[in-house]
């Protein structure tokens, strides 16, 4: 058998060291994205770094955080970005170069780039805004009418959620006593199943006849409320049927559902007031309304009275006129027997003496019949007397069209009638007719 040279694998693994360590000098910046994490009890935390193309694996490395760094790195890292370091997330590390005879390749992580991480999840959210904006979606939930008085309200949120109950008592406890309905969806509010399980609570209630879908977050980092930037919830939103409504974050902050959303505001008190200043619209439109109606209904008042007036004072004159042109009659009637009567007893007087006082005798019992039948015209005349009359009980009634009525075929159920009594007026309403044409009538026909 021919001998071979050789190397032993120490020997192999010292010379890959040694070239790796001539090859890499230095410290340099590495994008991936974190495999696997794994912090361990001795204060070191271990990771597997990867990087995909076309959803597969292209590149794996092992890497670690010493524990004299790690401390450090995490806190710095969740403070300046809101989040924990964990598997899932692309970060900007920077590594120096290991090799160990035992262990192969790995990478010691000393640095964190914070800021890269937050860039890309900017790039991304400016990627969806385009999309949306191109798509459509944007103003679809601005041309949904929202109720004038919105009752039944649903709220996705976390019962936990900050706000939540600022919310609920400021809108259903507040002073005026407007009520609503108030069903919560809970959904988680963070973290990448965020979307899908907001999408899912908001596909239960836009079946279930709401008003108006409320999305309610509190205040939080920036990688925190970045689920609200997400592309498929926003779409989710935008194509709901109900008017969707969000109050995520801080007064700074925008995130892309508050923009395809029906309406956004940033406090759960503003959330409460959007609703509690419709009613108070609605109140206030009631109140001017009642007070439109009552001050027509005062003119009409007005003007009835008026008319009610100028009838009496018509009637009064009527009244007067024809006593006046009686009064007239009476005394060119008198006046004509006088004349007659002198005329008679002129011609009796030629007569002779012996027909004298045959004349004399009837000429009185002539004027005494002729007084008799004024006395009886002139108590006629009174008797026909219009204030006479309705001294004696009776009424004049008038109709709506402010004429005197003399059958009930001019009257109908509801109209108002008005009625002259000897000392005043009044105003009624008829409720039933008895007309005795149709009683007679009726009575004929059995």
């Amino acid at each position: 058998m021919e001998d071979r040279h050789y190397i032993d694998l120490l020997e192999l693994q010292t010379s890959i060291k040694e070239s790796i360590a001539d090859a890499f000098p230095g410290k340099y910046w590495v994008k991936a994205e974190i495999a696997s994490w794994s912090p361990r009890n001795n204060g070191h935390c271990y990771l597997s770094l990867t990087q995909s193309r076309g959803g597969k694996s292209v590149a794996e490395a092992r890497a670690v955080i010493w524990k004299w760094n790690y401390p450090t790195l995490k806190a710095l890292f969740e403070e300046q970005t809101g989040q924990s370091l964990q598997a899932g997330i692309t970060v900007l590390v920077r590594v120096q170069v290991n090799f160990s005879e035992l262990y192969g390749i790995s990478l010691y992580i000393d640095d964190i780039d914070t800021s890269f991480t937050l860039g890309q999840q900017a790039l991304e959210r400016k990627r969806n805004i385009e999309r949306l904006q191109k798509d459509g979606y944007m103003d679809m939930q601005k041309e949904l009418a929202l109720p004038d008085l919105p009752y039944r309200l649903a709220v996705i949120t976390s019962h936990t959620a900050a706000g939540y109950q600022d919310f609920r008592n400021h809108l259903l406890h507040n002073p005026e006593g407007y009520a609503f309905q108030l069903d919560l969806y809970e959904a988680l509010m963070q973290g990448e199943q965020a979307p899908a399980s907001i999408m899912a609570a908001l596909e239960e209630a836009a079946g279930e006849g709401y008003d108006a879908i409320l999305i309610l977050r509190g205040g939080g980092s920036e990688l925190d409320l970045a689920c609200f930037d997400d592309y498929e919830l926003a779409i989710a939103i935008a194509t709901c049927p109900v008017p969707v409504i969000t109050a995520i974050g801080h007064d700074k902050d925008v995130h892309i559902a508050d923009m395809v959303a029906h309406n956004s505001v940033k406090t759960p008190t503003a959330l409460a007031d959007l609703f509690l200043e419709a009613y108070e619209a609605q109140d206030a439109l009631i109140d001017r309304l009642g007070q439109r109606i009552a001050t027509a209904a005062q003119r009409l008042v007005n003007r009835q009275e008026l008319r009610l007036g100028n009838a009496e004072a018509a009637i009064g004159r009527a009244i007067q006129r024809r006593l006046g042109a009686l009064e007239l009659l009476l005394q060119r009637s008198v006046a004509r027997i006088s004349k007659g009567l002198l005329h008679k007893y002129a011609d009796v007087a030629r007569l002779s003496d012996a027909a004298a006082h045959r004349i004399k005798f009837a000429a009185v019992a002539k004027v005494s019949a002729e007084t008799s039948r004024v006395a009886l015209k002139e108590a006629l005349i009174g008797a026909s007397d219009p204030r006479k009359i309705l001294g004696l009980g009776y009424v004049l009634v008038t109709g709506k069209d402010n004429k005197v009525l003399k059958t009930v075929d001019r009257v109908a159920v509801g109209d108002r009638i008005g009625v002259r009594f000897s000392d005043g007026s009044l105003t009624a309403k008829v409720d039933e007719i008895y007309s005795d044409r149709i009683n007679q009538f009726n009575t004929k026909t059995a």
